[in-house]
């Protein structure tokens, strides 16, 4: 019984070299001017929820409309500076994540259809140590450890598991 395979693609030489010459080209750009945070200062900081944003974009609007609301403390061309700012990234990292995305959806195919290769590998490499084809059996036993679980089963995928 032959394998659905879900995906087949392939990238040229030309086509990484053309996407590693990118992604390198936007961490240049990007070089500087972003930030890593930690766990905890993720969680510290948040993400501003649509709701947020809706009030940001709001009182920007109140601000420019009657500046003379505006705090002495707050710094109106800091603020507009981050607000711009922010506008440009989200779009882009809204493409990024559209982007990254469809490229872990196609290594999920790809692993798929790798992974389920592999099984039926296994399951003749089984069968052929088991018929005492020469090599078979010193194969066999070394990918079958891989499959061990803690009983004493081989678990070769989600539906099938071998009591040995």
């Amino acid at each position: 019984m032959a394998l659905e395979n879900l995906i087949s693609l392939t990238f040229t030489e030309e086509e990484l070299n053309n996407l590693d010459t990118h992604l390198s080209g936007i961490r240049s750009i990007l070089n500087g001017k972003t930030v890593n945070l930690t766990p905890e200062q993720r969680q510290q900081y948040g993400r501003i929820a649509n709701q947020n944003k809706l009030i940001v974009d709001k009182a920007k609007n109140y601000m420019e409309q009657h500046p003379e609301w505006i705090p002495r403390f707050l710094d109106k061309e800091e603020f507009d500076r981050d607000y711009t700012t922010r506008m440009d990234i989200e779009s882009r990292v809204q493409l990024l994540e559209n982007v990254t995305q469809q490229l872990v959806d196609t290594k999920t195919l790809l692993d798929h259809d790798n992974y389920s290769n592999t099984l039926s590998f296994y399951r003749m490499l089984r069968f052929l140590s088991s018929e005492n084809e020469p090599g078979a059996n010193k194969v066999y036993e070394d990918m079958k450890v891989l499959f061990k679980n803690s009983r004493n089963t081989t678990v070769i995928d989600e539906e099938t598991v071998i009591e040995e």
